[in-house]
């Protein structure tokens, strides 16, 4: 095989820089978001974070919003309900839990989803798949012991619970048929303007919905502002567009190892950072849920490549692939199906907005 010149090489190894960045944001992202948010102001910080980042997104992408047609905008829509529900079981279960046990729990979601559409198609999953699924899950087990044996928490319970909801959203996106085709930017932007209006309304509406946007941005100081904007423009802003630039550099599948390194930088900066004391079970589990992570993608990996190479089944459709930590698939845009089985048998998840 001849050598691949330095200069198509050269694009791939500069993109990793800033995806393996994103990578380390997304799990910088649990503490940020424990750092600015109390039980009484979830809802009012999701709405200022994500009214800082629709504005952006749509003077960005005016003229693709309009291209979008009325099915597409109410898939959208549906999806955008999903995804408040995800967001809210993911700020309510990181305040009431480490940022560490957040961090790890949540990717989970890289197992959940093989598993929840293996039943859905009916395709068997290889052993050594149901083996690291299974070491992901003791592993989180362990881990929300801390020091001792105790009942987990009820942050460790929503975030576990944000999990299968992450996993719900990459299975409906796949067949939804009216996204199908859907520009990732435009459906981003009409997803996170869907959960804004859920949790505008339920700030509204909601008895004991803790403070309004409006009290809690008044009460915030500078600190709260920055770890705010924070994750509005570092978490949402930054990650998105990165991944949009960086998979027309590289691999889909390279763009989805480097993101899935996310749970290790959690894992650091809570240690580091938050001061986690995770104790020598919740180390151990920990190490088991990164182990058991990494092993079902490779495993999945591997199958996709032989069910690719030896010409999948288009009844049944390609082995599952684990989404990465933020829920999207291993091939963040549409363009990345065109070596693959027909897109209605993929998970395809672009535009599935970020942390």
């Amino acid at each position: 095989m001849p050598a691949v010149p330095a200069a198509v090489a050269a694009p791939s190894r500069f993109a990793d820089v800033p995806v393996l960045l994103v990578a380390a944001v997304w799990g910088s992202s649990y503490l940020a978001a424990k750092g600015v948010t109390t039980a009484d102001t979830v809802l009012a910080v999701l709405v200022l974070r994500f009214a800082v980042v629709l504005p952006v997104l749509v003077a960005v992408g005016l003229r693709r919003l309009r291209a979008l047609s009325g099915p597409q905008w109410r898939g959208g829509g549906l999806l955008g309900l999903i995804l408040a529900g995800i967001f809210l079981l993911e700020t309510y279960g990181v305040v009431h839990t480490s940022a560490t046990n957040a961090g790890l729990i949540i990717s989970l979601t890289m197992v959940f989803t093989p598993l929840a559409e293996s039943r859905v198609r009916r395709v068997r999953l290889p052993g050594a798949f149901l083996a690291a699924a299974g070491l992901s899950v003791l592993g989180v087990l362990l881990l929300t012991q801390g020091a001792g044996f105790t009942a987990p928490s009820a942050g460790d319970l929503l975030m576990l619970a944000a999990a299968v909801a992450r996993t719900a959203h990459v299975l409906v996106m796949a067949r939804t048929e009216s996204v199908r085709g859907a520009d990732a930017l435009s459906l981003t932007t009409v997803q996170l303007g869907g959960a804004v209006a859920v949790f505008a309304l339920l700030c509204a509406v909601l008895p004991g919905a803790g403070a309004s946007p409006w009290a809690a941005a008044r009460a915030f100081d500078a600190g709260d502002w920055a770890g705010l904007l924070y994750l509005s423009v570092c978490c949402t802003l930054f990650a998105f567009f990165v991944q949009m630039w960086a998979v027309r550099r590289t691999s889909p599948s390279r763009v989805s190892l480097l993101l899935g390194t996310e749970p290790v930088w959690a894992a650091v900066v809570g240690i580091a950072l938050a001061g986690d004391r995770p104790g020598w079970a919740g180390l151990a589990g920990a190490l088991l849920v990164l182990a058991g992570t990494a092993w079902g993608r490779a495993t999945a990996d591997r199958e996709r490549g032989a069910v690719a190479g030896a010409g999948a089944d288009p009844e049944q459709g390609p082995v599952p692939v684990p989404p990465v930590a933020d829920g999207r698939s291993q091939d963040p845009t549409p363009g990345a199906q065109a070596t693959r089985t027909p897109a209605r048998h993929t998970s395809d998840t672009s535009g599935t907005p970020g942390r």
